[in-house]
This record gives structure tokens, sequence and C-alpha cells, in this order.
């Protein structure tokens, strides 16, 4: 309970910020699809100017956790087809570098000043900040990872900002272009929001990606606990 409180009391507004971003992505996406529903000619076809604007709001909206990852994916590809989807990484990167400089600037080290009253812990932490990229492209790959959220804490870690970035767009690439690809073939944006219809091979496909990310932070997880181990760090 000592814990507990030093932590809350220490980092509140880092854990405020989470819990946030944590649940913000429902009433953003709500609020999209009710838009989306009464406007559905909305972003039928849009000029350079409209198009550059788009981005830069879903980029904005996904670094604010006001929109999930893949309901972007699914609307920018219902909307824009192939022609848009370097548009879609120009906006993943944004949200990711933005969402990355917040946490930062909200934070201020204070997470891990805190974690270093707790030496097992913090060992722990260092290890695993030395394989940031995998670390990073593994909560990524999972489609149930939230974006905003994972952005926080990783910022919050000070992973390799490169790393990041690089990591972040690779490690959602998999996903974003199985819902990208539903988003074109789609014929109706309320139906295509109610029910993306993946099918037997696409929820295979998200078992297998929740599953490779499980596992491999399981072993990141164990590795970097043994190599704090063999450091020198008691155990438990």
């Amino acid at each position: 309970m000592t814990f507990l409180r030093e932590l809350f009391h220490k980092n509140a507004s880092t854990l405020l910020s989470m819990i946030l971003l944590a649940g913000l992505p429902f009433v953003g996406s709500s609020s999209l699809g009710f838009l989306l529903y009464n406007n559905q000619d909305l972003l039928q076809d849009p000029t350079l100017l409209q198009g550059v604007l788009y981005f830069l709001v879903i980029g904005l909206a996904m670094a604010f956790s006001l929109m999930h990852t893949t309901l972007a994916v699914l609307i920018t590809g219902f909307y824009f087809g192939w022609p848009g989807f370097p548009g879609m990484l120009v906006a993943y990167t944004l949200a990711a570098l933005i969402g990355y400089q917040i946490a930062s600037s909200l934070d201020h080290g204070k997470m891990l000043t805190f974690l270093r009253h707790f030496p097992k812990a913090d060992a722990v932490m260092r290890e695993m900040k030395a394989d940031s990229w995998q670390l990073v492209f593994l909560l990524r790959i999972s489609p149930v990872t939230p974006f905003a959220l994972m952005t926080f804490i990783l910022a919050v870690m000070e992973v390799n900002r490169r790393h990041f970035l690089l990591a972040s767009v690779v490690g959602m690439l998999p996903r974003s272009l199985f819902f990208y690809w539903l988003g074109t073939k789609a014929q109706d944006i309320v139906l295509l929001l109610r029910d993306p219809g993946t099918g037997t091979v696409g929820k295979i496909l998200v078992i297998v990606l929740v599953i490779v990310s499980f596992f491999g932070l399981y072993y990141l997880f164990s590795r970097a606990m043994q190599r704090a181990l063999s450091k020198g760090i008691p155990k438990a």
C-alpha cells in the first residue's frame, strides 16, 4: 500500500493521463461514427488540400487518443483507396511523434526517478530499454494494445526516439495493410463501421498477431529479468 500511495502521490499527472488515454478512443470513435453516419459524403472526392488536412487531423486524433487506429485505417481505405496509404503512414508517424513529445513533457522523467527507489524494477526497466526496438515492435504489432496509451508508456520509459518511431511504423504495418484493404473493398461506410467483415482469415491474423505480441513480450521481460539478476540484482 505504501508503494501505491507514493506512486500516485508523485506521479499523479502521469497516471491520470494514462487513464484518459485508455478511455478517450471510445468517445472519439463513437463521435466520428455518428458524424459519418449523418454525412456519408463528407470525404467523397477530396481535393489535395482537403486530403492534407484530413491526414493532419487523423494524426492529431490518434496522438490524443481520440480515435482507434483501426478505425482510422478503415475510413482512410474507404475514402482514399490505396493512393492514400502513404498518407496514412505519415499520419501514424506524426501521431507517434506528437504523443511521444507530449508524454515526455508531462512526465519529465518523474516515473523513472520514482522507480529508482525500487532497484529490482529499475534494473528490469533499464534492461527492457536495451531492447527498445523489439519492445516497441511487439507492442505495436498487436491489434489490442491501445496506440496512444502505449506511446505514452514508451515515452515515459524514455526508449530511444528513433527506434520508437521506426518500430512503431513497421509494427503497425501487418494489421494496417489488412484493415486498409478491407476499407478499400467496402461499398458503404456505415456498414463498414458496424461490421468490417474480417472473415475467418482476418480473425486468424488478429489471433496470430496477439499471440506473437504476448509471447514476444514475455520473452523480452524474462530475458531482461535474467540479465538484471546476472548483474547482481537480488531476487525478490
